[in-house]
């Protein structure tokens, strides 16, 4: 589909959306949502970037691109404020491209501090950027530090990904203060695009449980989507590809399309 021109995007909803994928547990299927996401979007002919703002850089090892020889980040965007239009790299699916990241991005925490401005960064450095994109998919460190901060004030909604187990759903609580703090100092416009619940394992009896928990209590919150437990999606990262490259006839990379087409009749 052709892109549109800013001025025609004013007059539809869900044109440049950008969407933080946060949970501050870590092996919650956070960036192989993000990934997967965004590459769903893309091959539904969504112009998409995402934003890589986990140090580790799992998000753009998992688009085929090698972390350890990227000399320009993220980072560049937002300590040094270099234009991150500079720092868009292709992928394999052409209409997705990522802002990648790499171990600079460790010391950023500590290096923003200081800045009078350092919870606003990110949302500066892609303003430009929303009139070239239809969706911005950003992808968060596991934890609730300056990076997150950053990426749930630069979004207009945040993505839950949420395990079908004990411990991650004992976290969300704190989670959600969290966005609602941010909602309230920094980002007034910031809603919840909904949890999406992963590593479903329908053989499990906790897993059931924790599904009907969390549908008892956040309702139309949650996703209809379900991402299974899949061995292909598991392998899919090892090999820098999103499951729609690695196995487009999987549970898994059948599950992030009917998750896509859920985010866009969002709009």
């Amino acid at each position: 589909m052709p892109f549109l021109e800013e001025k025609d995007k004013n007059h539809l909803k869900g044109m440049s959306k950008v969407i933080c994928i946060a949970n501050q547990k870590g092996g919650v299927g956070k960036t192989t949502t993000a990934v997967n996401l965004s590459a769903s979007l893309a091959v539904a002919e969504k112009k998409t970037l995402l934003i890589d703002m986990d140090p580790q850089g799992n998000a753009t090892s998992g688009l085929g691109l090698n972390n350890k020889e990227i000399s320009l980040s993220v980072y560049q965007a937002i300590i040094e404020k270099t234009p991150i239009s500079m720092l868009l790299c292709d992928t394999e699916i052409n209409f997705l491209k990522i802002v990648p990241a790499n171990i600079d991005l460790i010391g950023a925490e500590i290096e923003l501090v200081p800045m009078p401005d350092r919870e606003l960064r990110l949302k500066e450095a892609i303003q430009d950027l929303r009139k070239e994109f239809d969706y911005l998919i950003i992808d968060c460190p596991p934890s609730l530090g300056l990076l997150t901060v950053n990426s749930l004030s630069a979004a207009d909604s945040v993505l839950i990904p949420l395990q079908c187990e004990y411990y991650p759903l004992e976290g969300l609580s704190q989670l959600l203060k969290t966005i609602e703090l941010i909602k309230k100092n920094l980002n007034l416009n910031l809603k919840i695009e909904g949890i999406l619940l992963t590593m479903f394992d329908k053989r499990n009896n906790l897993a059931h449980q924790v599904y009907d928990e969390i549908r008892k209590h956040f309702g139309d919150l949650v996703f209809n989507t379900v991402i299974p437990r899949n061995v292909r999606l598991s392998e899919s990262p090892s090999f820098g590809k999103p499951i729609i490259l690695y196995d487009a006839d999987s549970k898994g990379a059948e599950s992030y399309l009917n998750l896509a087409k859920e985010i866009m009749n969002h709009n």
